[in-house]
């Protein structure tokens, strides 16, 4: 069964009596363990669909299953709580707290979890391993480089263990060096963990570490298409 399936959506924005689409008719699914990248242009609807995705707006017309049941089936403390614990989300801007140390960041959603704190210091350690930053687990973000905060947001969004990782323009604010290093920490996420991620970018050589690749124009899907992969996920993060 799909984890997430889109069938027809549509969303419609009304301000002061004048409608914008910003998504007509569109129609996807992701598999549990894929990695699908959403491509588009700035304005093309993607981050609208993310949002609608991943719970944090909703849609005008169609239906949207997650995990077998229809989005409109959720009450407000169910969607609150599947964000929460069934969704991780990965943003350009970091949004790390300036003055809370790394693991304390990464810490943050189990604040609003039911998980005893007595394991959070150990969720959080397995978390910061995973993306390689265990060297800096008491470094405040003002000392940490623009490729390790985004990653220490990967982090934060792992801790949980979600079943789906929505990662919104994660290398927008980075070097393309950096950006590399957080697409393959992705892809190694995917790889060797089984996590599902939806990716949001407008960047080939971003969206290329996926298995697929949704094209989306003027708010509806162009096209799909299967990518081979030129590139290799590492187990090596730089230190």
């Amino acid at each position: 069964m799909a984890i997430i399936e889109a069938n027809s959506l549509r969303k419609v924005y009304l301000s002061e009596g004048v409608e914008t689409v910003a998504l007509d008719d569109v129609s996807l699914s992701v598999e549990p363990g894929e990695f699908v990248a959403i491509m588009g242009p700035s304005g093309s609807g993607k981050s609208t669909l993310l949002h609608i995705l991943g719970f944090l707006d909703r849609y005008s017309e169609g239906t949207y299953f997650f995990e077998g049941k229809e989005m409109s089936e959720y009450s407000e403390t169910e969607l609150a709580h599947a964000r929460n614990k069934k969704m991780g989300f990965v943003f350009q801007s970091f949004n790390l707290l300036s003055r809370t140390p790394l693991i304390e960041n990464v810490k943050l959603p189990l604040l609003y979890s039911h998980v005893p704190e007595s394991h959070w210091r150990k969720m959080a350690m397995d978390a910061i391993e995973a993306v390689g930053l265990e060297h800096r687990l008491n470094h405040h973000p003002a000392q940490l480089s623009g490729g390790e905060k985004q990653r220490a947001a990967i982090a934060r969004a792992l801790v949980l263990k979600p079943d789906v990782i929505f990662a919104d323009e994660p290398t927008g604010n980075l070097d393309s060096r950096s950006g590399q290093l957080v697409m393959e920490t992705l892809q190694h996420l995917n790889e060797a963990h089984g996590h599902t991620i939806v990716l949001i970018t407008h960047e080939t050589y971003t969206a290329e570490h996926a298995h697929r690749i949704i094209h989306i124009k003027d708010g509806t899907v162009d096209k799909e298409e299967t990518v081979r992969r030129r590139h290799r996920a590492t187990e090596h993060f730089e230190k």
